[in-house]
Order: C-alpha cells, then sequence, then structure tokens
C-alpha cells in the first residue's frame, strides 16, 4: 500500500526527472538551431557583444603566486630578523630585495622572471602594476591604522618639541646634503644633468624620514603609545611632508615648472586645515554618538568610513605629497579612543600587516639591484654617503631635541628613529632615476644607504633603551 508520503516523493521524482529532460531536450535544441546561423544571419558584432577584453589570465596567477612568495619568505626572514633582535619590517625588506634582481635574478633569472615578469616578459607591465597597486593599499591602510593609534592629547602636550625637531632634521641634513653633492657631482653625474637639481635632490634624499617603517618600528617595539614615540610619529609626519614639498621643487626644477611645486605647497597647507578644524571637530561629534547610541558600528558608518580614507588618500595623492598622509591624516582626526578608532583597529590590523603591508616593502625592494656596485672606488663613495647622512639625520635631531628639553636618552633615541629611512626613501629614488636626476650607480648607493641607516636603528634603540624586556620585538 502506497502512502500519501511517499506518493508525494514519487511525483516529486518523477516532476525532477522530467525538468532535466526537458531543460537537456531544449539546451540541445538550441545549441542544433545555433549551429546553423551563418555570419550574414547574426547582428554586427560590435551590436551584439563588447570587443575582446585584453585582460591576461597570467597576470592573476602571478599576482597570487608572487604575493603567497613574499608572505612565505617574508614572514621566514621576519622570524630570524626577530631572533637577531632586528623589527620584522626588515626582514621583509631584505625578502622583497631576495626575490628581486639583487640575488634570485643573479642565481636564478628565469625564476625570478618567472615570478615576476619583466617588461620584455610582461610587455603590458600588468603584473607589476597590479602589484603596485596592491601594495599602495596596503601602506594607505596602514598608515589609517597608525593614525588611528597616535594620542593626539600627548601630541599637543610635546608640539613644541615636535616642531623644533622635526625643523632641524629638515634643515641639518638638507644642507649636509647639498653639500656632499658637490663631491658627488664629478664622480656620479654627467654634463647632461644640471647641477641644481642634482644638489637639491640630493639634500632632499638626505632629509627623508621612512614614516611607514618608522612607525612598525614603534609599533613592534611598543614605544607608539609612549611620549617619545608620539613625538617621533609627529616629527616624521612632519618632516615628510616637508620633504615631499622639497621634493616638489626639485621636480619643479628639473622640468622648469615651478607653479606645481607652489601648488603643491598650498595645498598640502590647505589640506591640513581642513583636516584639523574642519573634520576633526565633526568626526568627533559624530563618533561621541556612535558611542552613546550604539553597540556595533552600523554598516553605512563603516562605508562611509572608508569612502572618506580613499577620498583623503586621494585627495593628497592629487596634491602630490602621497597617498599615504592624507590616510595618515584622516587617522589622526579620528578620536583615538572612540568605538570607530577601536573597531577599525581590531577589523584591519592582522589582514593589513599580515597581508597587504608586505607587498608595499617586497615591490619596492624588487626594484632594487645592489649588484651595481663592482669596485671598491664606489663602496667608499656609498660609505661616505652612509656617515653624512647619518651625521644629519641623527646629529640634526639629537642636539635639536636636546635643546627642546628632551633628556640625552630620548634625545638620542629620537635621533635614532628620525635617521631610519627605509622605503620611503626609495620611492623618492626612484623618482630622481626617472627623471634623470641620478645615474644608477648612485641609485644603488643611496639604496644601500637607506637599508644601512634602518637596519642600525633597531641595535642603538636596544643600547639606549637599555632594558631587555620593552625592546623585545613584537613577533
Amino acid at each position: 500500500m502506497v502512502t500519501p508520503a511517499r506518493a508525494l516523493v514519487v511525483k516529486g521524482l518523477f516532476w525532477y526527472l522530467g525538468l532535466l529532460v526537458v531543460g537537456i531536450g531544449i539546451v540541445i535544441y538550441v545549441l542544433k538551431i545555433g549551429s546553423q546561423f551563418t555570419v550574414s544571419q547574426a547582428l554586427p558584432v560590435a551590436a551584439t557583444r563588447p570587443p575582446p577584453s585584453s585582460f591576461n589570465p597570467d597576470v592573476l596567477f602571478h599576482v597570487l603566486l608572487t604575493l603567497a612568495a613574499v608572505i612565505l619568505v617574508g614572514t621566514f626572514a621576519a622570524r630570524i630578523c626577530g631572533r637577531l633582535r632586528q623589527p620584522p619590517v626588515i626582514g621583509e625588506i631584505v625578502a622583497g630585495i631576495a626575490l628581486g634582481p639583487s640575488l634570485l635574478g643573479a642565481i636564478f633569472p628565469e625564476a625570478m622572471y618567472w615570478l615576476i615578469p619583466s617588461k620584455d616578459h610582461d610587455p603590458t607591465a600588468s603584473v607589476a602594476t597590479s602589484l603596485k597597486a596592491i601594495a599602495q593599499l596596503g601602506i594607505i591602510l596602514y598608515m589609517f591604522l597608525v593614525g588611528l593609534e597616535l594620542n593626539a592629547t600627548q601630541l599637543k602636550q610635546r608640539a613644541r618639541a615636535a616642531v623644533a625637531i622635526s625643523h632641524a632634521s629638515i634643515v641639518v641634513p638638507f644642507v649636509l646634503g647639498s653639500l656632499l653633492s658637490l663631491w658627488l657631482f664629478p664622480i656620479v653625474s654627467d654634463n647632461a644633468v644640471p647641477f641644481v637639481p642634482f644638489s637639491l635632490f640630493i639634500g632632499v634624499a638626505m632629509s627623508i624620514t621612512a614614516f611607514p617603517v618608522l612607525a612598525r618600528i614603534l609599533t613592534d617595539r611598543n614605544l607608539h603609545h609612549t611620549p617619545v614615540g608620539a613625538v617621533a610619529l609627529s616629527c616624521a609626519a612632519a618632516d615628510d611632508v616637508t620633504a615631499w614639498c622639497l621634493l616638489s621643487l626639485v621636480v619643479g626644477v628639473a622640468k622648469s615648472d615651478l607653479e606645481s611645486a607652489a601648488f603643491v605647497a598650498v595645498g598640502t597647507v590647505a589640506f591640513i586645515f581642513g583636516m584639523l578644524f574642519l573634520a576633526r571637530p565633526l568626526l568627533a561629534r559624530y563618533s561621541g554618538t556612535i558611542d552613546q547610541h550604539r553597540r556595533e558600528l552600523p554598516r553605512h558608518t563603516i562605508a562611509g568610513a572608508y569612502v572618506l580614507l580613499l577620498s583623503a588618500a586621494a585627495m593628497t595623492e592629487w596634491i602630490g605629497i602621497h597617498a599615504i598622509f592624507g590616510a595618515f591624516m584622516l587617522g589622526v582626526t579620528i578620536p583615538s579612543d572612540s568605538r570607530l578608532a577601536r573597531d577599525f583597529q581590531l577589523k584591519l590590523k592582522e589582514p593589513v600587516s599580515v597581508l597587504l603591508l608586505p607587498a608595499f616593502f617586497a615591490y619596492t625592494g624588487m626594484r632594487t639591484e645592489i649588484g651595481l656596485l663592482n669596485d671598491w672606488s664606489q663602496w667608499r663613495v656609498c660609505l661616505i654617503i652612509i656617515l653624512v647622512a647619518t651625521a644629519g639625520k641623527f646629529g640634526g635631531t639629537l642636539f635639536a631635541a636636546r635643546f627642546a628639553g628632551e633628556s640625552w636618552r630620548d634625545a638620542g633615541i629620537l635621533g635614532m628613529l628620525m635617521n631610519t629611512r627605509g622605503l620611503m626613501e626609495l620611492i623618492v629614488l626612484n623618482i630622481g632615476l626617472d627623471l634623470g636626476i641620478i645615474s644608477p650607480s648612485l641609485f644603488a648607493m643611496m639604496v644601500i644607504m637607506a637599508l644601512a641607516t634602518t637596519l642600525m636603528t633597531a641595535p642603538f634603540l636596544q643600547i639606549l633603551r637599555n632594558d631587555d624586556q620593552q625592546t623585545a620585538v613584537v613577533k
């Protein structure tokens, strides 16, 4: 005897099989009829479908593979650096260089070109473009997080010291760099390059502080919440904004376009004023409303924060001082103790630091080639560049901090932190190389200088702080 329930199941099975048969039959019929179409029966191609896409699926493959390799090698190198009491960021820089022409390209060039195709292997440079976009997004998000963690109240208490130190850390190395250019110009340049943009560029290159790397070192060593860490971050921010304005002046001189340099200076001042005196009060009021009436951030608030972040970054990129400063300034304008700041720190920290940020260090590191220095005379010039760069940045910061009332110990810590150049320096050097202001050999020397000044930061900080527990690297 067939029960009603079983009859219902059988009926449903027949309906399902019937649907499959009918569906398959219709597809077969359509394919049979469509195969008999001729070109004359079809509409013009332009009216029926868009032109074939130029996207190469190999691009996505190479990008994903490169990111996986960067994270793997970077994590391994970071652990080694941790055992050597170096911040993990050094390992990520070394990983980028190792995967580039300096190591992998010299040992196994086919593997390097397969991992990251060059322009000859990738005529559209789509792989490099995609990696650059990911790297820039990672550093933008990271600097937003750094801004969120910056305690504005603590910063105001040391504003006088920050201004004095920042000015000194620009002026002293800039002057020493300009003087050094008198000796460098006949050695590493030629008559095709005017001396004025060359000298100004060397001064700017000596004045750079690696804002992202410095922030990472402060975070890894638990210094970002301390008074000296707040001063270092504020000095580095003002330092690099000033340096980028000076760089725009150098570019304007090289291109005989001073109007663009003036636009950068005016636009930077207007942007900072708008963020601090217009956007900050509004965001503080809105953050207070959320803290009082919401347990979780509403979706439109999260979307709005991302829109503001991308808009601020786009604005400073358009002005000409780099997108990361727009992201950092937005983070500063949001109260660090608000729910908005805490939620973004919690949700973004791991994806940004583990997945996206290493791509920034690796991409820039892969563009450097240390093997261009092949004799002792070139290494001697490189050593002098390192000494002058360290004397200018460390010495200028040290005495300015002492003059501003800091202890010798804190002044020394600030000097070592401000002497960190890292990959912001490499970005500036790439601009100079693209404009033809510096030669490839000088580019390689300056890259080594940037790495050397970054590497010496951690051990000197350990000596100055003299506290094993506080100087332990956060793994």
